[in-house]
C-alpha cells in the first residue's frame, strides 16, 4: 500500500460529518480515497445519497490531511497495521455488515479471517458459575484452532482472553479507544501477551479516550467479525446483550449459557433463550453441533462416544441407523422406504436419535449419522 494512498484513507475517516456509510459510497463512485479528495464538489452532488451538506464536508476535507500525517507517523512508528475496507486482510465477515468501519487499526499476528471465529462476551462482575462456564468452554475449544474475540473488558471478556492463551488459541481484543493506550490499564500485561498470540483491534485513531459512546461502536466489531457469539452470563440490561442484539441483526449465530430462573445475573441469557434469540448452550459440543463444525478432536470424541450408544439401540432405531450408514445425507422419505416405517414413525425415531447425538438433521428433511 503506497503511503500516500494510506494517508488519504486515514484522512477520509477524519472528515467531520462523513461516517462509514458515506465513506463507502464515495469510494464506490470515486475508486480510491485519494480520488475522493481530488474530486470536485459538483461531482459529489450527482452521486446518489450525497447531498449539499455531505458534499460541503468533503470539499473542505483537505484540511484534515495534516492530522492524517500525524496518525500515519504514529502507525508507522508503533508497528500498527491499518486495515482498509478494500484490503484483503480486512476481516471479511465484518465487511458484509452494513455499518462496518471503513478503516481498522491492528497490532498483532492472528489471522482475522481464520476459518472459525467465536466471540465470547458476558458480565464484568461474573459469579463463580460464570467463571466456571467460561473456563470450561474455552478449555473444550483447545486444539480447535478457533480464533476467540472479545472486548478486553473486566470479567468474562478478559477471562476468555486469558484462557485462550492458556489453551494456545489466538485471541483478539477489540477496544474502544486508540492504540496509544490500553483500557483498563490493569489489562496491559495480558494485552502485551495477546499481541504475540492474537492481537488488539480498534477503529479509533490514537488519542481517542475510552468514552462511553465508543463502546457500542466497539461492540459492532466484536459481533460482526465472528461466526458465532457466546454470552456466558448477563443481567437483563447487561452490555453484552447489546453485542448479542447486534449479532442477531447481522444474522450471526448467538448462544447463551442458561442460569437459575431466580438469578439476576442470568436474566439476560435466559430471556434471550426464551425469545429464541439465542441457542441454549451447555458445552462447546453444542457450538460444534449447531454450527456444523468438526475438528479432529471432536471427530475422535464422537467416534469413541458413539459406540456405546449404538450398542444400546433398540431394533427400530437400528433400522434407522442402517438406512443412514455409509451415506452422506438421506431424505426422510428414503429412510421411511428403507426401514418400512411410516414417515410419522420415522420422524419420531429420528428425533430420539438426534437427542442421543447419533443422528444430525439438515435443511430439507435430510439426515446423517453424527
Amino acid at each position: 500500500m503506497p503511503s500516500d494512498e494510506l494517508l488519504y484513507q486515514i484522512g477520509l475517516t477524519l472528515i467531520n460529518g462523513i461516517g462509514d456509510g458515506h465513506a463507502k459510497n464515495l469510494l464506490a463512485h470515486c475508486g480510491s480515497a485519494k480520488a475522493v479528495f481530488e474530486t470536485h464538489k459538483s461531482v459529489f452532488l450527482k452521486i446518489p445519497g450525497v447531498g449539499e451538506h455531505v458534499a460541503s464536508f468533503v470539499a473542505k476535507g483537505k484540511d484534515v490531511l495534516k492530522e492524517a500525517e500525524k496518525e500515519l507517523r504514529f502507525v508507522e512508528e508503533n508497528n500498527i497495521t491499518p486495515l482498509f475496507f478494500t484490503d484483503t486482510d480486512y476481516p471479511q465477515r465484518l465487511k458484509f455488515c452494513n455499518d462496518s468501519p471503513v478503516l481498522l487499526y491492528y497490532r498483532g499476528n492472528a489471522n482475522l479471517n481464520a476459518e472459525k471465529v467465536v466471540a465470547v462476551v458476558g458480565t464484568r462482575l461474573p459469579s463463580e458459575y460464570g467463571i466456571q462456564q467460561t473456563e470450561k468452554f474455552i478449555d473444550e475449544l483447545s486444539g480447535s484452532g478457533i480464533l476467540i474475540v472479545s472486548g478486553l473488558a473486566y470479567g468474562i471478556d478478559v477471562l476468555a482472553h486469558k484462557k485462550s492463551l492458556e489453551n494456545d488459541l489466538d485471541t483478539v481484543g477489540v477496544v474502544a479507544h486508540g492504540l496509544d493506550r490500553i483500557y483498563p490499564t490493569a489489562h496491559e500485561s495480558i494485552a502485551m501477551k495477546m499481541q504475540k498470540k492474537g492481537g488488539i483491534l480498534t477503529d479509533f485513531r490514537s488519542g481517542t479516550n475510552p468514552d462511553a459512546v465508543n463502546f457500542p461502536k466497539r461492540n459492532r466489531i466484536v459481533a460482526g467479525m465472528c461466526d458465532a457469539l457466546v454470552v456466558v452470563e448477563s443481567k437483563r440490561d447487561g452490555g453484552s446483550l447489546i453485542t448479542a442484539t447486534i449479532a442477531n441483526s447481522y444474522n450471526k449465530d448467538v448462544f447463551a449459557f442458561p442460569g437459575r430462573t431466580n438469578d439476576p445475573q442470568s436474566e439476560g441469557c435466559n430471556a434471550f433463550i426464551k425469545m429464541n434469540r439465542a441457542s441454549l448452550m451447555e458445552s462447546a459440543a453444542d457450538l460444534f453441533y449447531i454450527m456444523g463444525w468438526n475438528t479432529d478432536n471432536q471427530v475422535q470424541k464422537k467416534e469413541t462416544s458413539q459406540i456405546p450408544l449404538l450398542l444400546n439401540l433398540n431394533e427400530e432405531e437400528q433400522k434407522i441407523v442402517t438406512a443412514l450408514k455409509d451415506k452422506k445425507q438421506v431424505h426422510m422419505d428414503e429412510i421411511s422406504y428403507a426401514s418400512s416405517f411410516p414417515v410419522s414413525k420415522v420422524s419420531s425415531l429420528l428425533l430420539q436419535l438426534e437427542f442421543s447425538n447419533v443422528v444430525k438433521s439438515h435443511p430439507g428433511k435430510m439426515y446423517s449419522l453424527v
